[in-house]
């Protein structure tokens, strides 16, 4: 039978619309372009609601959805469903980053396929290509973004490039020139010879590598001077050698000069506390144009900069070396060396960090170079105190620490990219040296000699403007009005530095001292059900897409919000999915047969007293459902949430209210009555609840069973106070009888649906009331003539006499009881004799004598329990 979506209100009963199994592929598209159509996604800037805002971390251009954005995305999806549907006018905008270096990369392997290079294009034609390529395979993303379900204002989708943005880059860029806070000069920065561009510190990746540390004697006789270093061939720009002032050993040397081997040059020796006395020779080469620490020993003692490769990490100086690629220019310095007898010592391999590029992988070389800047230090000022007093919190409170590191540490940030793809820097050069920031209603100057600085801004540069460019900035828009400064960041630690302090800064600094958001919810890192990191080059890997293909896209989602404790990793498997399959099926089948037995939400609730004590403990759990999950959400405590919502409706709505109503809605009457009420009240507010996280099913089932639009735009449970604590008692007791009869008969290897004769003496409060309940959910049938008790048991007051003649094989089963007994005996024997050791217990740790102990404690358990069962056996 194939999914037939529950029709408008108007179709009235949908019992009928349920078919036996759920097939989420076949209903879930339908629903969600139903949702989109209806408009219930889009935000009215003129609403009086109260705003709720979150904008979605933009995903690259060139990217696919992975099991880490499906992650991130299903809880933001959470957070504004569930404000939709408590009144708020829930904005959660979509967009997508144009990832500079990342889509350049993409268009130029595409021509050099045709054997052409962007330079053979030229910029402009350059530029056109890659806009071409964004519109035919960019924001493949988005399409796969509606199939998890998300609830994105798609009327509000924005892009880094497109004009609105391009308009916010250009004026910040100016507003930041004219204050001060951007400027140009030459430095060492991070150059990737494979992407020819300039690198931010954290768009390089550090990890241990094999290398080889060199030692070389530079200088002669008493003038010599031994340095070590992993990079052999920049001493081909050494300008001089650094000791500390302190060490006598090079006292007599500083201020003279040396010979630099391979060279005809003479190099100072100069005194900086930079060089540690006590490490290696206590002596350092100094390269100020190939390194950061030496380029400021260079501006402290006016050395000269010599750059010795060009951008393409090939040697420019020296004869013998000149055009060899760095690392085989390594070699041949080092074989250079070898033959004049000028190294000392060599260590191979050397395990060292070796920078590379987040993007390709290319290690990465220092290297100065005129770029310009972002002075950071009143900007990240601003984004620390803005956590300090409480204005941004930051969930959870532990990771504060990690953004503080950073941001009371930051360096001034290089901003200028050496591309042709992403937004040109709004300067130009004239003629005599003049220097112009155009803003974005200002024309640039004409003119012979007037040239724009042809380098791009960082891709984080704008998208840290991404909370206030997407609602306009810097128009003052009726969005920006209306919803901002949003709610909520949600995005994963890991981009603390490259995302989150950037948009502290500017947000800050362009709003007025306005936060950018309320709360950064910080997640952790999806990982296989192993713990490991899933990468592309291990068989790990999965593709959400398929997950969805098989399970539907609630499984996937409910699985994901289910690891997902604040900061913490989540690790996810197949099997788990499965497992929240089967969850929505067992949603759907308790439902289905909600309805068929005549489950309703018209009219009120039957008052206390035409209710039976199953009645009012499920609602007093509902109420106290409710409350618990609202609490967890205001924690973005996804993980308890979900955990509380799957018990309260899998075991105590589905396992034991559904199977108690059963007995109810047989004898038939008012309490029969009662209890299609209540039943239709209870489904209706834990679909609801549930609603946020796994949104399809719910809405299939929400639809069918109240006839009402859509569960999208239904209210927010709330808890109405209602509690009963003499019902959860007593239905508390009712649970320990059943769940001890239950725990008997397994022991007793008794099949589920095999029923078994037994008296009940339900002396507990209020049990009296339960007999044909629980002798429905135990299987226990009435006694006829001739009934022999064989077994019994006591639980919560009630006692239980069974006769299990020819239900089980005595014999055999005392003979297995009897061979279990005799290993628990024998495992209790040996743990007492080892915890009345002194001599081992004076030795062995504390966890360890905490094993054995806990071994001890099962074994009696184990010898308690087998023996109550042979007790209970039938003689004979």
């Amino acid at each position: 039978m194939t999914n037939q979506l529950p029709a408008d209100s108007a179709s009235g009963d949908h019992a009928a619309a349920l078919p036996k199994t759920y097939a989420p592929g076949e209903v879930e598209g339908e629903l969600y372009e139903r949702w989109v159509d209806r408009g219930y996604f889009t935000a009215d800037a003129k609403s009086d609601k109260p705003a709720y805002t979150i904008v979605i971390p933009p995903p690259n251009v060139t990217g696919a959805l992975h099991l880490g954005h499906a992650f991130q995305h299903t809880l933001m999806d959470a957070l504004t469903r569930r404000k939709r549907m408590q009144g708020y006018e829930a904005l959660w905008l979509p967009g997508m980053d144009h990832a500079g270096i990342a889509t350049q990369n993409k268009v130029e392997q595409e021509l050099a396929e045709s054997g052409l290079s962007r330079h053979d294009l030229g910029r402009e034609a350059f530029v056109e290509k890659v806009w071409e390529w964004k519109e035919n395979y960019g924001g493949k993303i988005l399409g796969q973004m509606r199939r998890l379900g998300d609830g994105v204002d798609w009327s509000r989708e924005r892009f880094t490039m497109d004009e609105g943005l391009s308009r916010a880059v250009q004026t910040i860029f100016k507003n930041l020139f004219d204050d001060g806070l951007i400027y140009r000069a030459e430095r060492i920065i991070n150059w990737c010879p494979r992407c020819l561009t300039a690198l931010s510190d954290i768009e390089v990746e550090h990890e241990d590598s094999p290398g080889e540390l060199v030692s070389i004697r530079y200088g002669e006789g008493d003038d010599t001077i031994v340095v070590a270093t992993t990079r052999a061939e920049t001493m081909l720009g050494d300008t001089a050698v650094a000791v500390h002032p302190d060490d006598e050993r090079y006292r007599h040397l500083v201020g003279r000069t040396i010979k630099l081997p391979l060279t005809d040059r003479e190099i100072p020796v100069v005194a900086d506390t930079h060089v540690d006395p006590e490490f290696g020779t206590g002596a350092v080469k100094v390269t100020p144009a190939h390194d950061p620490n030496d380029f400021a020993i260079g501006q402290r003692h006016n050395l000269p900069n010599l750059s010795v490769m060009d951008e393409t990490g090939a040697i420019t100086v020296h004869g013998p070396f000149l055009g060899l690629d760095r690392l085989e220019a390594r070699a041949a310095v080092v074989g250079a060396l070898r033959e004049q007898g000028r190294i000392v010592a060599e260590k191979r391999p050397y395990m060292h960090a070796v920078g590379h590029c987040s993007r390709c992988h290319t290690i990465v070389e220092p290297r100065l170079s005129l770029q310009w800047w972002v002075k950071v230090e009143p900007l990240a000022k601003a984004a620390g105190d803005a956590v300090r007093d409480g204005r941004v919190q930051i969930h959870p409170k532990e990771l504060e620490r990690r953004y503080f590191d950073w941001v009371d540490n930051m360096y001034d940030w290089c901003i200028s990219r050496q591309l042709w793809w992403g937004h040109r820097i709004p300067v130009w050069y004239g003629p005599d040296g003049e220097v112009v920031c155009v803003g974005p209603d200002e024309q640039p100057p004409a003119g012979e000699g007037w040239t724009q600085d042809p380098d791009v801004l960082d891709t984080w540069f704008s998208s840290g403007l991404w909370p206030f460019s997407t609602l306009g900035w810097p128009e003052q828009t009726p969005d920006l009005a209306k919803f901002y400064p949003t709610d909520v960041l949600l995005t994963g630690h890991d981009i603390i530095f490259f995302w989150v302090a950037r948009m502290m800064m500017f947000g800050l600094y362009a709003m007025d001292g306005q936060v950018p958001f309320h709360t950064i919810a910080l997640t952790g890192l999806v990982r296989d059900e192993f713990g490991k990191k899933m990468s592309k080059s291990n068989p790990n890997a999965v593709d959400p897409l398929d997950w969805m293909d098989a399970y539907g896209a609630d499984a996937v989602r409910f699985t994901l919000a289910s690891g997902a404790n604040p900061g913490a990793d989540v690790p996810i498997g197949e099997d788990w999915v499965k497992g929240s399959r089967n969850f929505c099926n067992k949603i759907w089948n308790a439902t289905r047969f909600a309805l068929m037995n005549g489950a309703t939400v018209e009219g009120p609730l039957p008052a206390a007293a035409e209710m039976t004590a199953a009645d009012r403990w499920v609602l007093a759990r509902l109420n106290e459902t409710v409350a618990q999950v609202d609490a967890l959400y205001e924690d973005y405590q996804f993980a308890k949430l979900s955990d509380a919502l799957f018990h309260f409706a899998w075991d105590e709505v589905f396992d034991w209210y559904v199977e108690l109503s059963k007995t109810t809605l047989a004898k038939g009457g008012p309490q029969a009555d009662a209890a299609r009420r209540v039943l239709g009240e209870v489904l209706d507010v834990t679909l609801r609840l549930l609603h946020p996280v796994v949104p399809f099913v719910t809405e299939a089932l929400w639809t069918a069973l109240t006839g009402a639009e859509s569960v999208v735009v239904a209210e927010w449970p709330r808890d109405s106070g209602f509690r009963d604590p003499a019902a959860q008692a007593e239905i508390a007791t009712l649970q320990q009888v059943v769940t001890e009869v239950r725990r008997f008969r397994n022991d007793q290897g008794l099949k589920d649906t095999q029923k078994v004769p037994a008296t009940l003496e339900l002396a507990g409060a209020g049990l009296a009331d339960h007999e044909a309940a629980i002798r429905s959910l135990t299987r226990l049938t009435a006694p006829e003539d001739g009934f022999a008790a064989t077994a019994s048991l006591s639980a919560a007051g009630a006692a239980v006499a069974l006769d299990l003649s020819g239900t089980i094989d005595v014999p055999a089963e005392r003979k297995r009881l009897a061979k279990d007994l005799a290993v628990a005996e024998k495992e209790l024997a040996q743990t007492t004799a080892k915890l009345g050791n002194e001599g081992f217990l004076a030795k062995a740790p504390d966890d360890v004598v905490a094993k054995i102990r806990g071994r001890q404690a099962a074994a009696e358990a184990d010898i308690a329990r087998i023996t109550a069962q042979l007790a209970a056996l039938p003689q004979g």
